[in-house]
């Protein structure tokens, strides 16, 4: 092959600028382009072999990615032992960009190879990414073909490039970088590990990292091997000296030593023996180590598994040291493939709070995090790796095309997350239940989120009572038919709404606990699904079975009540009713019908008011008929001498009804406290 020059054949727009700008999102992401390139020479390589398409291989070949750091030449090498290229095939894959090695070895291979074929991608576009980081770029390779003569290509990042022999006389591509100014960074040791580790972690191929001593290292490690010689013939000599006065000091005693013979080494105490291993140790090349598992958990079926196992790999991939819950794992070959293990770990009660992650690969070659197009956005609060070789990737790999075949791994992992919860609901109701407070808000944003899975999954979703019970839905209205039929009275807050968990406890009633900002949402949307079943809050409104039987109760209330607490609270606009409740020691309640109580949340929530939807407030005040106090009320109104005390009752009454309702505003609750302190004065004056 005599040299060649010539331009880069461009078979679509993206040239290098756009390249290099544009087409990938990520700088880093050349170190995965180039580690699967060569994964896919080692896997075609290794494809001829069992096809017997070449004899030349040993059986117990070893096959590796070698990348190796060079600070002092600014160099970033990529090595491989796969199946190599010849000068013409670098033409074809190189030099005419957006031409795919891949493709072309699958067509030409296709009669002979199944479809699970392992072959990672787009050789030809992906070497281009190397120009994210580097200014000049050359490829030195030897195919696997007998007798081939090795090529060498170099460009300087424009569309030039120069092609020679080359004297490789080993099978394999090494892909040399020599990194610009715009890539310096990625000449750390540190983070070039961990972009190894980040895309490559899992590759089916053993990656070996190196980093290169600099000179300065070399003679920073050479002075410090000599201080260390140094001090260790120092150690000697002063031992030597101690052992000579000992023997001088037993001659002298005329106790019998054994005579030893100073020209030999002095190996008694182990000093010659220590210097010798410790310099061996020196000597002898570190043993090498991949930095990737070409084995991970996924690739395992799940009876392989063990517990243990599943917990390690969690901990390993996403560095949190507490254990998951529970776990999925997904293995399924037809009619697409798909091998992960989705967990789900203890989460946080607030949705905004979760950090959720999903890791996409291909073939064991790391993609992106948290991929709407495959993944449901709801299964995104949960942790795991998806490993899908069959997905319809861009040119860059980093974005999904959503087409029918995504929509359908989409619908396959949401089927296998609800059936896992269907069978834990069943078949183990205990441990259902003791999960219930870290997986609800998962499974309630799923249910808003997908129809699909809120089908599945509706008759295992439970609640909390105010009983400390789990129960369904069906289950919770079945038993309070008879005193409210349809309707699910609920706790946002179980130390603010105390009281009316009193009364409903008092008089055998019960109450779902809906605590989250998610649960809002969530039974507007169980409502919407089913007209018949409505949810109240607990101070929404008063059921009949809390009110005596027998009594009259006018929506008007009494009378004398109503004007007087207008008066003295100086509200003539206050709703007030009064009722007759069984419960004879509360004083008063305060209620606000839930539709009110939801869109004044839902403007809160936007941040603005909303005209028209909102008129004056629709809090009632419910005067209990059947408290002693209330009735001692209708009994001193009239005593002008005891103007004041039914001024401090009225207000008292009303602050108490309303702090447990929502919380006093800051005046309110000051004057609370005040007349408090005004109440126990008079208590204790008497």
């Amino acid at each position: 092959m005599t040299n060649e020059k010539g331009s880069l054949s461009i078979n679509s727009e993206n040239i290098l600028p756009i390249i290099k700008k544009w087409l990938y999102s990520d700088s880093d992401i050349f170190v995965r382009e180039l580690v699967s390139n060569g994964v896919d020479a080692i896997t075609k390589l290794k494809k001829l072999v069992d096809l017997g398409e070449t004899e030349n291989i040993p059986e117990n070949e070893e096959y590796f990615i070698n990348v190796t750091l060079d600070r002092d030449n600014k160099t970033i090498t990529f090595e491989d032992n796969g199946i190599g290229m010849t000068a013409d095939e670098i033409k074809t894959y190189i030099n005419e960009i957006a031409f795919s090695g891949a493709n072309a070895f699958l067509e030409k291979y296709k009669d002979k190879m199944d479809k699970n074929n392992e072959i990672i991608g787009h050789f030809g576009l992906g070497f281009y990414s190397s120009f994210m980081a580097a200014d000049k770029v050359t490829i030195d390779s030897k195919s696997y073909i007998e007798g081939s003569q090795a090529a060498f290509w170099s460009c300087e990042g424009g569309i030039e490039f120069e092609m020679t022999e080359s004297e490789k006389q080993t099978r394999g591509t090494v892909i040399t970088l020599y990194i610009g100014e715009g890539g310096k960074d990625f000449l750390e040791s540190y983070k070039l590990r961990n972009i190894l580790t980040k895309y490559c972690g899992f590759v089916p191929v053993n990656i070996y990292f190196e980093s290169l001593k600099t000179e300065e290292e070399k003679k920073q490690e050479e002075k410090d091997r000599k201080k260390r010689e140094k001090e260790q013939e120092k150690e000697r000599k002063e031992k030597a000296k101690e052992k000579a006065k000992a023997k001088a000091k037993a001659e002298k005693d005329g106790d019998v030593i054994d005579i030893i013979d100073e020209d030999e080494p002095d190996s008694a105490d182990g000093t010659e023996a220590e210097t010798t291993e410790s310099a061996e140790a020196e000597a002898k090349e570190p043993e090498r180590k991949p930095v990737n598992d070409i084995s991970p958990l996924w690739v395992k079926k799940p009876s392989e598994c063990t517990d243990e196992e599943y917990k390690e790999f969690y901990h390993k991939v996403f560095m949190d040291f507490g254990d998951p819950l529970f776990w999925i794992h997904l293995n399924m070959d037809y009619p697409f493939r798909l091998k992960g293990i989705l967990y789900f770990p203890k989460l946080k009660h607030e949705l905004e709070s979760i950090e959720g992650q999903v890791k996409l690969y291909n073939n064991q070659v790391f993609i992106a995090d948290n991929i709407k197009e495959v993944i449901p956005e709801f299964l995104l609060l949960l942790k795991g790796t998806l490993d899908c070789p069959d997905l319809p990737l861009n040119v860059s790999r980093s974005f999904l095309q959503n087409d029918g075949y995504v929509t359908k791994m989409s619908g396959y992992i949401t089927k296998k997350v609800a059936d896992k919860l269907n069978s834990l609901f069943k078949k183990d109701r205990e441990k259902y239940n003791s999960y219930w407070e870290d997986i609800n808000p998962f499974i309630k944003y799923g249910c808003i989120k997908e129809r699909t899975f809120y089908d599945k999954i509706k008759d295992s979703i439970i609640y909390k009572t105010i009983n400390d019970e789990y129960v369904t839905l069906a289950d919770y209205l079945e038993k309070a038919k008879e005193k409210h039929e349809n309707t699910v009275f609920y706790v946002s807050n179980e130390q603010q709404q105390a009281q009316y968990i009193k009364l409903f406890k008092d008089f055998g009633m019960d109450a779902v606990v809906l605590t989250a900002n998610l649960d809002n949402p969530f039974i507007s949307y169980l409502e919407s699904y089913d007209y018949n079943v409505k949810f109240n809050r607990i101070d929404s409104d008063i059921s009949d079975f809390l009110k005596e039987k027998g009594e009259e109760n006018e929506e008007t209330g009494n009378a004398d009540l109503d004007t007087l607490f207008r008066e003295k609270l100086g509200n003539e606009k206050l709703n007030i009713r009064s009722e007759a409740l069984k419960a004879d020691s509360v004083s008063a309640i305060i209620l606000l019908p839930e539709h009110s109580r939801r869109m004044q949340e839902m403007s809160k929530m936007f941040g603005q008011s909303m005209p028209g939807m909102m008129g004056p407030s629709e809090e009632t005040l419910v005067l209990n008929t059947n408290n002693s106090l209330v009735k001692t009320l209708l009994s001193i109104k009239d005593d002008e001498n005891r103007s004041n005390d039914v001024t401090l009752i009225c207000e008292q009454i009303y602050d108490l009804a309303m702090m447990s309702h929502r919380p006093l505003e800051v005046d309110a609750m000051n004057k609370f406290i005040e007349r408090s302190n005004k109440i126990l004065e008079r208590i204790a004056a008497h």
